[in-house]
């Protein structure tokens, strides 16, 4: 819908002699995002054939009436408005991929990501397929930052994402590491929206939103709540099962580790629960 609208904002009016299935299909790196382009094989296939992408916005280009460009754009932005990750900010990182098999033990890579940050929450986004693998209200987020130690240059900085779940009748929380040389950006934008919501509520301090108590060796740690399930900002079905997860109890000893989880010295553990909501 986004990408036949811009093109109907650029181009102008839709000329039939010029605006054709071909001419889409060779200027669809203007209109669409990579993953919903047409492959390197469709240039074998005849332009404009039933769902293709270049016949998508040929539709778009002919639907009536023209509306003027003003309109149009009014109704890019409208649509945009409604997307979870409207006026976010955008950073790169990368995820531990879940180990199913031997075979994914063997061939395994991280998952290359897109952190968005707005004033609502945190949003992973797998960056190859376009697909939102992780949405955090603030009211359902507790994260923090870790810098790696100076023994191995390799490591990159990571930002750890906390949320609360339930799972075969039990609360728990899950753990999620993201990497990235832009990790101390995000947690820095994050403490500024964060800051900006507990405002909202008219709190000064993070503990003062605290609903559930849990303790851990380091002492009794509060957590938010999870958000209602009927609330209007919940759109995202997370996809849990394709992320690497450290699950852990209201205690905070671990349940069940990810990746390098149990055995990672490069990074100075976070306080269980994370401290920062």
């Amino acid at each position: 819908m986004l990408g036949g609208l811009q093109a109907r904002i650029q181009l102008g009016p839709y000329d039939p002699h010029r605006h054709t299935a071909r001419f889409f299909r060779a200027q669809q790196d203007k209109y669409l995002p990579k993953h919903a382009r047409s492959g390197r094989w469709a240039a074998l296939l005849p332009a404009g054939r039933k769902g293709s992408p270049e016949a998508r916005l040929l539709e778009q280009a002919q639907r009536p009436p023209a509306a003027p460009p003003r309109k149009l754009r009014h109704k890019y932005l409208a649509h945009t408005r409604t997307l979870p990750t409207y006026g976010a900010a955008f950073f790169q990182g990368q995820i531990e991929q879940p180990v199913r098999s031997l075979t994914s033990l063997l061939t395994h890579e991280d998952i290359p990501v897109l952190v968005a940050v707005n004033s609502n929450g945190v949003y992973v986004i797998d960056d190859t397929e376009s697909t939102v693998l992780l949405g955090l209200l603030y009211e359902e987020l507790s994260w923090d930052f870790g810098i790696p130690s100076d023994d191995n240059e390799d490591c990159l900085p990571c930002l750890f994402l906390q949320f609360m779940v339930v799972e075969n009748g039990l609360r728990v929380s899950k753990i999620l590491q993201v990497f990235s040389k832009q990790a101390m950006m995000m947690d820095t934008l994050i403490e500024h929206f964060a800051g900006d919501y507990r405002k909202r509520l008219g709190q000064e301090t993070p503990s003062d939103h605290a609903n559930y108590d849990y303790h851990s060796d380091s002492g009794s740690i509060s957590l938010p709540p999870l958000s209602r399930p009927d609330s209007p900002q919940r759109r995202l079905a997370n996809k849990l099962s394709r992320l690497a997860l450290a699950t852990h109890d209201g205690r905070g000893n671990l349940l069940g580790g990810a990746g390098d989880w149990n055995t990672d010295l490069n990074y100075p553990r976070p306080s269980w629960i994370l401290p920062k909501h």
